[in-house]
């Protein structure tokens, strides 16, 4: 209870003067300015809020904090209990120099939050019987293992060796290939002479023809001639039956061409799978969708085809001879302009009318990003970057997609 004097009288005005200027500012606060309206730097838009005090709210530990603090302090105990034992260890059996675990034991006790001088690991390049300070100049100390040199990292071998020499296949004309098939020939009938000069097979019969019978049998012809015809005859369908066997049996079968013309169309892929990367305005005609994959497979390339509004792209990997054969086949054979028919509509007839095919890039991997050759439907950009980013070529599409934005300006 305040007894009546001037000293309570004025704590009571003082209040009271307070409360009164409080509800001034409030009123003032309310109340809409009125001169500033007619003020050409007043902007009725930017709105004008009242001053506030923030209001602090709790500001709760994280769960499991306090838990974290213990368990170290409890492993910073077993770490100093284990380095007093090693230390008593090395007294007791008169070792003088202690383990590194002992050597970068701190001096005294670390307080929660505090730096040392040396982390523990600068501790194994600085000499162990200095005491260290902050005000330690160890631009002086001699660092153990620091030198002058710069060490240079181990030069990685590129996946393709592109510094190799190309070498081209000699060709020999027609006139050199006779004269080593007649070479060739020449050593297999000295080989053959050999053989009959030693005893070791009988000398072949004599090659008679219609054209020789004369020279080469004389009065055997004269004697009987119908005779030695036949025989001569006789001897010409032995030699063309051995002819045409000895070729049969060089022949190739059926399936020995089938895996002759798949291991011509699978190139060597050892040193890098070439990539292609195609877009295209429209492709809804079944008929260029079923080129596009046929030749893909027949190639035996791998790859994807993705559908999307104006911007159809499509992946190609293989070798190079089979990336000749598709990029011709994608920039010149196929017509992708499409005669407009009644009942289309404008909008399919223009992206007919200008449908259009472009190589946007085309490069070399490491290995392949696909397997056989699917068409995505995909509606809208983001699930045709997540199908990409599935297979790690995100890349293509953002690339694709830039090129569609730059066509959609020129336009």
């Amino acid at each position: 209870m305040c007894i009546p004097s001037f000293s309570c009288t004025f704590v009571l005005s003082a209040a009271n003067i307070r409360a009164v200027k409080r509800e001034q500012f409030r009123q003032q606060l309310k109340e809409k300015p009125g001169e500033e309206l007619e003020s050409t730097f007043f902007d009725n838009r930017v709105l004008v809020a009242p001053a506030q005090r923030i209001r602090k709210g709790f500001k709760f530990h994280e769960q499991g904090r306090f838990e974290k603090i213990a368990q170290r302090i409890r492993t910073k105990a077993q770490l100093e209990k284990l380095q007093n034992e090693i230390a008593q260890a090395a007294r007791k059996t008169g070792i003088q120099a202690s383990t590194k675990l002992a050597l970068i034991a701190p001096k005294k006790e670390l307080g929660e939050g505090e730096v040392p001088h040396i982390e523990w690991w600068d501790s194994y390049i600085l000499p162990t019987n200095k005491e260290y300070a902050s005000q330690t100049k160890f631009e002086e100390l001699e660092l153990f293992g620091v030198t002058n040199l710069v060490e240079h990292p181990a030069q990685i071998k590129p996946p393709v060796d592109m510094d190799k020499a190309v070498t081209l296949g000699v060709y020999l004309t027609k006139k050199e290939q006779k004269k080593l098939r007649r070479q060739t020939r020449r050593e297999g009938q000295k080989e053959v002479q050999e053989r009959v000069r030693l005893g070791l097979m009988p000398p072949p019969e004599p090659k008679v023809r219609i054209s020789n019978l004369m020279r080469v049998l004389g009065t055997e012809a004269v004697q009987d001639p119908t005779k030695v015809e036949a025989h001569v005859r006789a001897q010409m369908a032995k030699r063309q039956k051995a002819h045409e066997e000895a070729n049969a049996a060089r022949k190739l079968t059926a399936e020995q061409r089938k895996e002759k013309k798949v291991k011509k169309l699978k190139e060597d892929l050892t040193n890098g799978v070439h990539i292609a990367v195609y877009r295209i305005r429209n492709l809804h005609n079944p008929a260029k969708k079923f080129k596009v994959e046929a030749n893909a497979n027949q190639l035996y390339l791998t790859g994807t085809v993705v559908m999307h509004k104006d911007s159809n792209i499509v992946v190609v990997e293989g070798g190079p001879k089979s990336q000749k054969k598709f990029k011709r086949l994608m920039m010149h054979r196929i017509k992708w302009v499409e005669l407009s028919s009644k009942r289309d509509d404008r909008d399919d007839d223009d992206t007919k009318r200008n449908n259009k095919c472009w190589l946007i890039w085309e490069g070399t991997a490491k290995e392949r990003s696909f397997g056989e050759i699917k068409f995505k439907q995909c509606p809208t950009e983001s699930m045709a970057r997540e199908h990409f980013k599935k297979h790690r070529t995100e890349h293509y599409w953002d690339l694709a997609l830039s090129h569609s934005v730059l066509d959609g300006t020129d336009d």
